[in-house]
């Protein structure tokens, strides 16, 4: 079943959590809302399950209107940030939680158990108690518990959060490979934008209670469509520089950019221009007067990549290199911005520009 919001309103005194919010989530498509702490995400997950109410607007699931259906009547499974798995009931019981409390028969309550523990690779833990599980352990039960009941629509609200850092990556990957496997339509918060990127469909990216972005997550991350998601998207985020244009090129300080041809058309016009660390190419000072010249501040070496942060023409500028490339604190480095590269904004309104 498809999922879909329409001028969807929730105001609070202090703040409007949702702001005239809408978006479709397509049949057995896992998108994913995500932005920083307060910006909404979360409320308007809430509204769908039904344990919000909006203020003004709709909710529909399956071309059936919810917007005040009670949850338990939306069809709806919902995994939360916290495991939420009951500590004196055996992994078995957790999982066929939702079957039990629907009264489903003893053989097809077993039977559907025990596919939902070998899709999550629970079997070898039927029969202990969540104390006994390991915090990856636990949150596949969970998991388990909400795919089992067979709805229309999982609801994922930051489920990865209080892993550690490695198995936050092992069990995103096996999360995604289960959501594909079902085919279940997802709706997926996170504030985690590498958790965005890797297992969207498509991506929300939300601001202010508003979706100031959405689609795949590759257009969202190197075409955004205002400033505020380039600089939230990206590890690091998008470099930002004020620039005059001249003819083809883009003039800061005293510093020239060459750009591409449709700049012409722009001439004279103070715009924001935008590039990704990893489309810098950077090379060291002694290597020709080719490039931008830039000062070295800090050099983060990764393991994968170094990144380094410069400065240029009285910009800071972060730059990720190959693990390779040695340069410290007070060297001089080359630096060439290629123009297919560049992204422009305008710097009063933050909207990207399209020369």
């Amino acid at each position: 079943m498809n999922v879909t919001i329409t001028n969807l309103v929730k105001s609070y005194p202090a703040r409007r959590a949702t702001d005239d919010v809408s978006l479709t989530v397509e049949e057995g498509e896992f998108l994913v809302l995500v932005g920083p702490s307060g910006c909404g995400k979360t409320t308007l997950l809430r509204m769908v399950a039904g344990l919000e109410t909006p203020d003004s607007g709709t909710i529909s699931i399956g071309g059936r209107d919810v917007t005040r259906t009670p949850a338990r009547e939306r069809g709806l499974s919902m995994v939360f940030q916290s495991y939420a798995v009951f500590p004196h009931m055996r992994v078995r019981d957790n999982i066929g939680f939702g079957l039990t409390m629907r009264k489903v028969e003893k053989a097809e309550w077993q039977r559907r158990v025990r596919e939902a523990a070998e899709l999550l690779d629970l079997t070898d833990v039927l029969d202990r108690y969540p104390a006994q599980l390991s915090g990856g352990q636990r949150q596949r039960v969970a998991v388990a518990r909400a795919i089992v009941v067979d709805a229309a629509v999982l609801l994922m609200d930051e489920p990865l959060s209080n892993l550690d850092a490695l198995l936050r990556l092992q069990f995103r990957a096996e999360l995604k490979k289960i959501v594909g496997r079902l085919g279940t339509t997802t709706l997926y918060v996170t504030h985690d934008q590498a958790e965005a990127m890797s297992l969207g469909d498509r991506v929300a990216v939300m601001r202010d209670g508003r979706i100031a972005q959405l689609g795949p997550p590759l257009e969202v991350y190197d075409r955004p469509s205002e400033r505020f998601v380039g600089g939230f998207l990206g590890a690091p985020p998008m470099n930002f520089f004020p620039a005059r244009v001249s003819g083809t090129a883009l003039t800061t300080g005293e510093a020239t950019v060459p750009g591409p041809a449709g700049l012409a058309s722009w001439d004279g016009r103070e715009i924001l221009v935008g590039v990704r660390a990893e489309n810098i190419a950077v090379a060291s000072g002694d290597d020709g007067d080719d490039g931008l010249k830039a000062t070295v501040e800090v050099a983060e070496p990764t393991g994968a990549t170094v990144l380094l942060t410069t400065r240029w023409a009285g910009h800071e500028l972060k730059v990720s290199t190959g693990p390779g490339f040695r340069a410290g604190p007070g060297d001089t480095v080359r630096l060439r911005l290629p123009a297919g590269s560049l992204r422009f904004f305008d710097p009063e309104t933050g909207l990207a520009l399209t020369p």
